[in-house]
């Protein structure tokens, strides 16, 4: 005699199918109340200690052959000429003797401090020290070999021409990527309205249609 097998009710768990409607919601609104989107950055900044300049004895470490700027315009474009000869031929003759001792006047220009410093990068002095109103660069015997490394760095610009260049370049690709960020940021706060509602009407679409299902059978 064969049974007649009775048909199972199948089991409609209400409250799992709501949480995978609430979850995302909960989720957006989350990154919303924590900035999820906003971008942070910074500038690394290093500063030596003060009892550096006095502790290693830069003042006497070298035969310094001394480069003033007192605020006159002409004259500084042109010994700013000689500090770069200069310091390309102690880099290049690894001269472990000589070294540039740069000094500011109170009525320098920022303009030529700025160059100064645009010159040390250019010819890569291997080391220097700012103290007070004076700038000592050393040469050195060795030659320095770059590390790789994976971190991209950006310069910031103070006004010269290779670093500005380099800083409109570095703008114009972060511009973009602000700009897309930008976009999505904005796009999540014009539509947060109406995602909410329509995730809303869907929550209670998936209610009013599961418990008159369940009802029914």
């Amino acid at each position: 005699m064969i049974e007649k097998r009775e048909k199972r009710k199948k089991i409609f768990y209400v409250p799992g199918m709501i949480s995978l409607v609430f979850i995302p919601l909960f989720c957006f609104y989350h990154f919303y109340k924590v900035d999820a989107f906003k971008v942070y950055s910074g500038i690394e900044l290093g500063l030596p200690y003060e009892d550096v300049f006095e502790k290693y004895k830069f003042s006497t470490l070298r035969e310094y052959k001394v480069f003033e700027f007192n605020g006159s315009e002409l004259d500084g474009t042109k010994d700013l000429n000689q500090m770069k000869l200069y310091l390309r031929m102690l880099r290049t003759n690894k001269d472990t003797i000589n070294g540039v001792k740069i000094h500011f006047g109170s009525q320098t220009y920022y303009e030529t401090f700025i160059r100064t410093i645009d010159i040390i990068a250019e010819e890569e002095a291997p080391t220097w020290i700012i103290n007070n109103n004076d700038i000592y660069i050393l040469g050195s015997s060795n030659t320095f070999k770059k590390v790789k490394d994976t971190i991209e760095y950006h310069t910031m610009d103070c006004g010269t021409g290779e670093l500005m260049a380099k800083q409109r370049r570095w703008e114009l690709e972060n511009k973009r990527e602000e700009e897309e960020k930008a976009f999505q940021i904005s796009f999540f706060q014009n539509k947060w309205k109406i995602l909410s509602l329509g995730y809303l009407g869907l929550v209670f679409l998936n209610i009013f249609a599961l418990v008159k299902f369940n009802k029914s059978r």
